[in-house]
């Protein structure tokens, strides 16, 4: 596991904000596909066939977010929540591992971290 320091954390925000812009703005024009994509699966089942108006691209889209979600873990980021854009950094404290803690919206250099067993909820200041 790649461990990152704050600055190495803040250099790569620049790098990983506009992936997470565009997994965030694909997961919510996703969620428009979820109902109708299990009446289609529904209906495939059923008849031996199936199709949904729009399923290419949404087949696409769900492509795109894996492959920008990858890249993320390739670079050592975890990605927690596809709607906000919430990752973090592994990182270490006083020898402790702990979690660097950024989601889109904040300021460009990371101000929070966490243990990984407390999550978000966990947050604290820098």
């Amino acid at each position: 596991m790649k461990l990152f320091t704050v600055e190495e954390a803040n250099d790569l925000l620049p790098v990983i904000r506009p992936k997470l812009e565009e997994i965030k703005a694909r997961y919510k024009n996703n969620a428009s596909f979820r109902e109708p994509v299990k009446l289609a699966a529904t209906a495939g089942v059923e008849s031996g066939g199936g199709g949904l108006a729009g399923g290419t691209n949404y087949v696409k889209s769900l492509y795109k977010i894996g492959k920008l979600t990858t890249e993320l873990y390739e670079i050592g980021v975890q990605l927690k929540d596809y709607s906000r854009g919430l990752i973090d950094f592994p990182s270490l404290r006083n020898g402790q591992m702990i979690l660097l803690c950024w989601q889109l919206g904040e300021k460009e250099c990371i101000q929070w971290w966490h243990e990984p067993e407390t999550g978000f909820a966990g947050r604290k200041p820098l």
